[in-house]
């Protein structure tokens, strides 16, 4: 699944115009590195959301099958291993 659609299926971003955006600021990252918004997301990857001061991180645990996600799923999709950090 695209990088732009797991954000906003598993509820890490509200809507998927914000994290088209979020991807055009270069301020995602999977496995540290910088992508667009067409990079494959797959099941042990990082997520690093770096906001102006804090991060958030989340490890995928597995793909959704489904275009949304009840926000008491999410935790079945994504584990955050870090975050608010300066």
């Amino acid at each position: 699944m695209r990088i732009d659609k797991f954000l906003n299926t598993v509820n890490i971003t509200k809507r998927r115009a914000i994290a088209e955006d979020m991807l055009e600021s270069n301020v995602v990252f999977l496995n540290n590195n910088p992508v667009k918004k067409s990079k494959e997301v797959k099941v042990g990857d990082i997520i690093k959301l770096q906001y102006l001061e804090y991060s958030d991180e989340f490890k995928v645990l597995q793909i959704p099958t489904t275009k949304s996600t009840p926000k008491s799923k999410m935790d079945e999709y994504v584990v955050q291993i870090g975050g608010k950090n300066v």
